[in-house]
């Protein structure tokens, strides 16, 4: 089939680059724009507490009062505030109120702090809106606003609240993806000029990854407006990335193999058909592996993590049509004189690194296995030490921003909980009304809960059947100890609930606990779903039972590995109290999936080589010789990109760009170039049962060839290549 796809698009490379150039414009032209949503809330199904609790609010209490935004004042000088002050506070909430900016719904004065050093406005917006973007619009201007009225007083006015925090989400992640996007592009550049010395080489996959980047864009947009998925300005950042690493990825898989089929004496463009052939299957075969271990994101309960999963898949699945058609098109068009000025092309070089490396494998394989896999075993002791955090909206910006300031103030100012209350809502089962009696004795326990600072009963909607407390409690509200209580909260809630009345629980730190608990259901379900999806298709490639096995218990290694080296990063080094929730997911997907990636290259170069009739630890280190350098070359750029994600400055891109280019590093220089081989060599022709995959294939009757026969009955020579290898 590859050789089929081959020889059609190098026999009609324009037509190819027009259909690519055509299908762009149309998609681009018409997708629509892609939404975005920072409201953490809208990544949990309707089941959970939460979100039960979120809606019952809305019923019960429509006009309740939920500040979006709140205005923090203080004096210039940080002294206590004067009666002047106050009035200056009075007037510029005031003043805010009569603005009438859209989303705004109501503007009113907040609690002065015990220390008499801060006072607030607070403003509540539409919640049916609540994460949009134009929520953060009304924040930019109540912002804009709120420092012009203070103009000329003693006071400094900061806006925090979601709807703000939003706003600098939003613009902390236009920065990010600025950093990123140029990083990407020198990375890649800087790298390819270094390996091939040509400029055209080096140009060549940032233009058409660009025109792909704009295909899948496109796509993606479609996808999340078909389905409804929601979708997070976190997404963008990721998918520079996937869409250039992986890109330049499957553009040197091709290029190297093209090179290799050139050096080996084929003609130009039946060196591109043969290249296309032979890496066509590791790419696919790659790319599926990485496009099912996405869509296995479709099984989690996030939101967040619903929309990326399809979204990446659809990124890969055009880099990967992309890597078949578009790249072996231009490539053949322009044919050898993509490698000017350089001539090293020409000839490989002798006693080369790689070459040593191959020996190294052949010679000592069980030593290789034992070093390497004892390397990933003592990195992955930092996985006992993790611990997760919740608050996406301080992990994706930096502390500096003006939200993030005001969020830090508030809780030194006030009660640590007090900026993002609890809510225990008691409603009546029965319909009838509640027994007011009973709330000084329900707020008396809720109060008690350890954890909590105080309970009081705030409301009651004008049926009478459901009764807003509200429990202030003495953490912030993301953190471990605000989760931990507020689950003790729920206990109480539950159990000291009235005869005929149920309670649900509320407010920011339940919705991070029922986070918590949707992660650990993504943890056992998306974890084995993707690594069996995975290692089918390992299966399917290698015509094997016995290596997906190994395979994928050497990439668990590495992501063990790889979780491991960040706790110690950032929870041990840098003091983070926990690493971002989604972070272990999305960090399996990209280690597991892309990882395999090297590993899929890497075992397929073997089988090759040993189909050649050489043996095991021969063909491992024939492997290493010749799929080395694209390994090294691919993870190297792949793990650098990733890498500039933590440009972003925040911790959440940080973290991910951090743990996702450590382990792609490991998956390439640890995992594909020693330990798999190794373990490969060790295994021998046991690897490749039932299948025997590996052994030379016999020549067809007449031939008089000594070469072997391939699967579709083409006949491969190598007398022209001494070392056996072939186009």
């Amino acid at each position: 089939m590859f050789r089929r796809i081959g020889t059609a698009v190098v026999r009609h490379p324009i037509w190819t680059i027009v259909a690519w150039l055509i299908a762009a414009v149309a998609i681009v032209a018409t997708a629509p724009s892609l939404p975005s949503n920072s409201d953490e809330s809208s990544f949990l199904p309707k089941s959970y507490e939460s979100i039960k609790a979120a809606d019952l609010q809305e019923k019960a209490f429509p006009s309740a009062f939920t500040p979006s935004a709140i205005a923090l004042y203080q004096r210039t000088d940080g002294g206590k505030l004067t009666a002047a002050d106050q009035k200056d506070v009075a007037r510029i909430t005031s003043e805010l109120g009569k603005k009438h900016i859209d989303q705004v719904q109501k503007v009113v004065p907040g609690q002065p702090s015990k220390d008499g050093r801060y006072t607030m406005t607070l403003v509540q917006m539409d919640s049916k809106n609540a994460g949009q973007p134009k929520q953060a619009d009304a924040a930019k201007e109540l912002r804009d606003e709120a420092k012009k009225l203070a103009k000329g007083t003693d006071l400094d006015v900061k806006l925090g609240g979601s709807a703000a925090q939003a706003l600098d989400q939003q613009d902390s992640s236009k920065r990010g993806e600025a950093l990123i996007g140029i990083g990407t592009f020198v990375i890649i550049l800087v790298t390819l000029l270094i390996i091939f010395r040509a400029p055209i080489l080096a140009v060549l996959p940032l233009v058409l990854i660009g025109l792909v980047s704009a295909v899948a864009n496109g796509l993606i947009a479609y996808a999340t407006k078909l389905f409804d998925l929601e979708a997070n300005s976190s997404i963008s950042s990721i998918l520079i990335v996937v869409l250039f690493g992986v890109g330049t990825d499957y553009f040197l898989f091709l290029i190297f193999r093209y090179r290799e089929s050139l050096r080996a004496g084929d003609e130009p463009k039946q060196a591109m058909i043969n290249a296309v052939d032979r890496v066509g299957e590791a790419i696919a075969s790659a790319a599926g592996a990485v496009i099912i271990a996405f869509l296995a994101l479709v099984l989690s309960t996030l939101g967040f993590l619903k929309q990326m999963g399809p979204a990446l898949a659809i990124a890969v699945g055009a880099t990967l049509v992309a890597g078949l058609t578009l790249i072996p098109a231009v490539v053949s068009l322009i044919g050898p004189k993509v490698f000017w000025p350089s001539k090293s092309w020409q000839k490989e070089p002798q006693n080369a690194r790689f070459a040593a490396l191959g020996r190294g494998v052949q010679r000592r394989p069980a030593l290789t296995a034992i070093v390497s896999g004892l390397i990933l075993l003592v990195l992955s002791v930092g996985t006992l030490g993790y611990k997760a955090t919740f608050d996406l909206a301080s992990g994706s910006m930096p502390k500096t921003k003006e939200s993030m300031v005001v969020q830090d103030e508030l809780q030194k100012a006030y009660s640590a909980g007090a900026a993002a209350p609890t809510d225990v809502y008691l409603t009546s089962t029965d319909g009838k009304p509640l027994d007011k009696a009973a709330f000084d004795a329900y707020a008396q326990k809720l109060g008690a809960v350890d954890g909590v600072a105080n309970a009081r009963m705030t409301q009651v909607n004008k049926a009478g059947t459901t009764a807003d407390f509200t429990v202030t409690l003495k953490y912030e509200a993301s953190t471990d100890k605000a989760i931990d209580a507020v689950g003790r909260v729920r206990d109480v809630a539950h159990s000291e609930a009235p005869d005929g009345t149920e309670a649900l629980v509320g407010g920011m730190s339940s919705i991070y606990k029922d986070i918590n608990a949707a992660v650990n259901h993504d943890y056992k379900t998306v974890f084995p779903v993707a690594a069996v999806l995975i290692m089918i298709i390992l299966g399917l490639l290698l015509r094997s039972v016995v290596a997906p096995w190994y395979l994928m218990a050497s990439v668990g290694l590495g992501f063990g590995a790889t979780l491991g080296a960040t706790v110690w990063i950032f929870q041990e080094g840098q003091g983070h109290s926990g690493l971002m929730f989604m972070l272990p997911v999305i960090m399996y997907l990209f280690v597991v999936a892309i990882g395999t990636d090297y590993n899929i290259l890497m075992i397929a170069r073997l089988r090759e080589e040993a189909r050649e009739g050489r043996e095991p630890r021969e063909a491992a280190g024939m492997a290493l010789r010749h799929a080395g350098p694209t390994v090294a070359a691919a993870g190297f750029i792949l793990a650098a990109t990733f890498a500039t994600m933590m440009l972003a400055g925040n911790s959440l891109l940080s973290e991910m760009g951090f743990a996702v280019s450590f382990g792609i590093a490991v998956a390439a220089f640890v995992m594909a170039m020693f330990f798999t081989p190794a373990l490969t060599a060790l295994i021998g022709h046991a690897a490749w049962w039932p299948g025997h995959g590996d052994r030379a294939e016999v020549p067809a009757a007449g031939t008089g060839s000594s070469g072997p026969v391939r699967g579709d009955g083409d006949q491969s020579s190598t007398a022209h290549d001494p070392a056996g290898r072939r186009g």
